[in-house]
């Protein structure tokens, strides 16, 4: 699950939205928390999880699987 935050930002910006956009997507006051999601401080819930891959149209084994990809993005080795 190290790579998800490089998952959410990739899955992010191709449906060109900020982390503001994303946030209020979600139901977030504030982007912080994407931003810390993104960067690898903070890990998200199970629910989140559900939530972002049902926006994406991604499956959570493709979000929380470093060897699976997401898009355009390699597995890494």
């Amino acid at each position: 699950m190290q790579r998800f935050g490089e998952k959410l930002r990739w899955l992010r910006q191709q449906q060109h939205m900020t982390q503001r956009e994303l946030a209020d997507q979600l139901g977030f006051a504030a982007q912080s928390y994407i931003n810390a999601l993104a960067s690898g401080k903070k890990r998200p819930s199970a629910e989140l999880v559900f939530k972002i891959a049902r926006l994406f149209g991604v499956s959570t084994d493709q979000l929380l699987d470093d060897m699976l990809e997401v898009g355009d993005i390699p597995p890494e080795t």
